[in-house]
């Protein structure tokens, strides 16, 4: 069968029923038939600028980087490398199996700490990813007779562990206060267990910001559990970079506050804050944690070195918000997918434009950005995302501004 119009959305619809060699087969043709900038191989440290293998040439090229969520230059920072040097001469490479049971470190004890006091919680609990902390977090805690009620963009990881739950799970449109009201004052007295409220900090695949403010009035008023995956909030938003309840300050009202490793502090895994009883009792139900190996030492030791970063350098969380606001001036003539209120730029898509096309002219311009395709958001919503770090220059986004232009206004990136 020869693909059509090849995108995800097609080959996921199309292949159903096929046996799994013909699946993949006609994956394959697809994927050659589709030209992506997808899976780009980087030949440098992680910084504002990148030396990339071109996946259509083979050649070696520069490339500004607006990709990545390494938002305050924490990847390659001089304190933060030797963090993990110090860490590894002490302490090796990795743990060898699950905390419980292979020896829970006093490096690890130590950033569980650290994170749990930054969040202004009693007590921290890691995972081996952001995607595992939300996965075990949500499928540990809510059980049948229990409400769920969430935010209809939550990430794919809050799904998954919501499909792992035997609880009522209920969305609400994006943002929309007066739907989460009523719904909370419905489920409140139909309820027989825990009504949850689930939302995120900062959305990753718009860049706005819950109004955690006026969320945590409806949960107080109703009894529900108030959980914020605050992944792109921490480290930007709110003082000392403590995350969005901070900057809405509300955070004595969260009650669980889970956020990752991947994005600010540029290297894997994930925690969960809250209080001393309900941490303990994932460390027990949390499958993703009891059955996981622990985060080796240099990673506990690259972002204890980035909270000691972002403590002493405050200026790079300053310089990062200032480069976002003078970036939204830019690019407003183009037009966002949503307002930028932290980290991330999201451009909606002029009419009959091809995001793949897009993509690559951006590419051939030396724009490292992110073109976001179904299944990440609908087919119908596609959009480029720009992550702004606080190493970019004004010349850098100045180029970035540039390239949005040409690539705007470039009939090779529509399709008619």
């Amino acid at each position: 069968m020869k693909p059509r119009n090849p995108n995800l959305q097609t080959m996921h619809l199309e292949t159903r029923g096929m046996k799994l060699p013909d699946r993949l087969e006609y994956f394959r043709l697809s994927m050659e038939e589709m030209r992506h900038t997808y899976k780009r191989t980087v030949l440098t440290a992680a910084d504002r600028e990148v030396i990339v293998e071109d996946p259509f040439t083979g050649l070696h090229r520069y490339m500004l980087m607006f990709a990545s969520n390494n938002y305050l230059g924490l990847a390659n920072h001089p304190h933060v490398t030797k963090r993990v040097k110090d860490a590894m001469n002490e302490f090796g490479n990795g743990i060898g199996g699950p905390p419980l049971l292979n020896g829970y470190i006093r490096l690890i004890e130590e950033l569980e700490e650290r994170l749990a006091a930054f969040k202004g919680h009693e007590a921290a609990i890691i995972f081996s990813s952001g995607f595992m902390a939300n996965l075990g977090l949500i499928s540990a805690l809510a059980e049948a007779g229990d409400t769920v009620l969430y935010d209809e963009l939550s990430h794919a990881s809050f799904h998954d562990g919501l499909k792992l739950s035997k609880a009522r799970a209920i969305p609400f449109a994006h943002n929309d206060i007066k739907q989460l009201e009523e719904l909370a004052e419905r489920q409140s007295l139909e309820t027989e267990g825990t009504m949850y409220v689930c939302m995120e900090g900062v959305y990753s695949m718009n860049g706005d910001i819950a109004p955690l403010n006026e969320i945590t009035e409806i949960c107080k008023a109703t009894e529900a559990v108030l959980m914020i995956d605050d992944a792109h909030g921490t480290g930007v938003l709110g003082e000392g970079g403590r995350g969005t309840a901070f900057h809405l300050n509300c955070e004595k009202a969260i009650d669980i506050n889970m956020g990752t490793f991947s994005k600010v502090f540029a290297t894997c895994g994930g925690f969960v804050t809250a209080s001393i009883a309900l941490i303990e009792y994932l460390r027990y139900y949390a499958r993703p944690y009891m059955f996981s190996a622990s985060v080796p030492p240099p990673v506990a030791a690259t972002v204890l070195g980035g909270l000691e970063v972002m403590e002493n350098e405050p200026w790079l969380r300053t310089q990062l918000l200032a480069n976002v606001e003078y970036a939204a001036k830019k690019l407003k003539p183009f037009g966002f997918y949503s307002m930028p209120q932290a980290g991330i730029i999201t451009l909606a898509l002029p009419p009959n434009m091809d995001i793949r096309k897009g993509a690559y002219l951006f590419h051939e311009k030396g724009i490292f950005l992110n073109p976001v395709e179904y299944p990440a958001v609908p087919a119908n919503r596609q959009r480029f995302r720009i992550s702004m770090m606080a190493t970019h220059t004004k010349e850098d986004i100045d180029r970035l501004a540039t390239a949005v232009e040409e690539v705007w206004n470039d009939s090779q990136a529509y399709s008619f």
